[in-house]
């Protein structure tokens, strides 16, 4: 119960602090809107399906650039991991591209790709890959060497023993690391969305600031926010099943 009860106090109090500093003018005139004012563009913007239609096209864009990375990421990070050599040759130009900002590739990204989803699921995708790749790479390496004593004996070789092991074995810091990257992923998409596309929350942000809607500015960032919560405890869920609880449990 308590888990509900005190988000929800300190929520109350966030919007009596918020209507408190508008009604007393303490942020220049139209800058802040009323809590009144945003409940009203969200009613608004639910009614004419627009807020909707932002939302799905935000998490088409996360769902498509995410799986992507995830589906090539892992295989690079268990071999990084599992193969000394290999992880000395490309670690260290791994660590570069990580470092390197997403939105630095937004000029490439409409380049190559033009306007609309494409560029902005590249962008996921990069912001995305290297850090998945790493996590896994690094939970790779710290595998007991036993585990793979034992596989030799039952006569595991190549591509069993990363996938039947040493992905089994991770699972655990792999999820906390995919729950890292999908905050990553959902925080992207919104900068893309400013730039590369016409649609999503990161479109709707823009687009009310150039005509000064700021009603319409912070509903989108509370719509942002709000499902950042949702996707962090649907991953937080994957640490609940069995074959993976067992790492938190240790």
């Amino acid at each position: 119960m308590q888990r509900l009860v005190f988000p929800v106090l300190t929520g109350l109090a966030i919007l009596a602090v918020w209507w408190a500093s508008e009604a007393a003018g303490m942020f220049p005139t139209g800058t802040v809107p009323a809590p009144g004012a945003v409940a009203s563009a969200f009613v608004g913007e639910i009614a004419s399906g627009r807020l909707l239609d932002d939302v799905i096209a935000s998490l088409y864009r996360v769902a498509w650039g995410f799986v992507t990375a995830v589906i090539t990421a892992v295989p690079l990070g268990l071999v990084i991991g599992r193969h000394a050599a290999t992880r000395g040759a490309l670690l260290p130009w791994i660590n570069f591209f990580r470092s390197l900002s997403p939105i630095a590739w937004i000029p490439f990204a409409i380049i190559w790709f033009g306007v609309g989803d494409p560029p902005a699921i590249f962008i996921i995708f990069i912001a995305t890959f290297f850090q998945i790749v790493l996590a896994t790479a690094a939970a790779s390496a710290s595998v007991p060497k036993v585990y793979y004593r034992v596989a030799e004996d039952l006569d595991l070789r190549g591509r069993d023993i990363l996938f039947r092991v040493t992905l089994p074995a991770i699972l655990p810091q792999l999820v906390t690391g995919l729950r890292v990257a999908i905050g990553v992923a959902w925080m992207v998409v919104v900068a893309a969305e400013m730039i590369a596309v016409r649609s999503g929350l990161g479109f709707l942000i823009v687009d009310a600031r150039n005509g000064l809607r700021m009603d319409l500015v912070v509903c989108g960032m509370i719509t942002i926010g709000a499902i950042g919560i949702g996707l962090d405890a649907a991953f937080a869920r994957l640490t609940r099943i069995p074959s993976v609880r067992w790492g938190f449990d240790r």
